[in-house]
């Protein structure tokens, strides 16, 4: 399955502002923000926090790798292309653990 059909199988992000990482002492040190360019690394994320309790694991890592489908090789092969795969490949080489904090949207 590639990218965009792996899309339409997880939950819409609409209500969403952004997911942001949390370090263990509880710092935002990075975040994926809802807006073009931006949304499908977003609907992976929010996918992973709820499946995976708000953890960014080696577990969800792997996971969101093959989510992330052929986008996954192309990060592989090109490092700082994709931020939001490099992310999960730092996961897996340090085995370092983020808490990901799902912000909603506010109302107007």
């Amino acid at each position: 399955m590639n990218f965009a059909e792996t899309l339409r199988q997880l939950p819409p992000v609409t209500h969403l502002e952004a997911i942001e990482f949390l370090n263990t002492s509880g710092e935002v040190v990075d975040s994926v923000e809802n807006r073009p360019g931006k949304t499908g690394s977003l609907t992976v994320y929010a996918a992973l926090a709820k499946k995976h309790n708000g953890v960014l694991t080696q577990a969800a890592a792997t996971e969101g790798l093959a989510l992330f489908a052929e986008h996954t090789e192309d990060a592989r092969a090109n490092p700082g292309k994709h931020a939001n795969i490099d992310r999960l490949f730092q996961v897996l080489a340090t085995g370092e653990t983020l808490r990901m904090r799902v912000v909603a949207k506010q109302p107007d």
